[in-house]
């Protein structure tokens, strides 16, 4: 199987799964317990996502000291609730600073 056939398997099934969303039944997504899930999704997608890039490497587990300082002062600043573009600055400022001095 070629390259593109993946490419464009993975773009048919994507835009299948998002069809079959809006046919779920507006009484399913009309429960709490369903309304709140869908929402956290998201989110907890991105927070899955955000740790496996803090500690893998490609294919291996990789637990670099500067990056998972960056990663903690980065949580922190999200933490206190800091606008995105310092959290995003202090990350980077701490992981640049630490690979300097190491």
């Amino acid at each position: 199987m070629s390259l593109w056939t993946l490419v464009l398997l993975t773009i048919a099934g994507c835009y299948a799964f998002k069809l079959a969303g809006y046919l779920v039944p507006e009484r399913l997504l009309g429960r709490p317990v369903v309304r709140r899930v869908v929402e956290l999704m998201p989110v907890a997608l991105l927070a899955a996502l955000v740790v496996v890039e803090a500690v893998a490497d490609g294919h291996h587990w990789h637990f670099d000291g500067p990056r998972l300082a960056g990663f903690a002062v980065g949580a922190f600043a999200t933490w206190r609730r800091a606008p995105f573009v310092v959290i995003i600055a202090a990350a980077a400022a701490t992981a640049a600073v630490l690979r300097l001095v190491t």
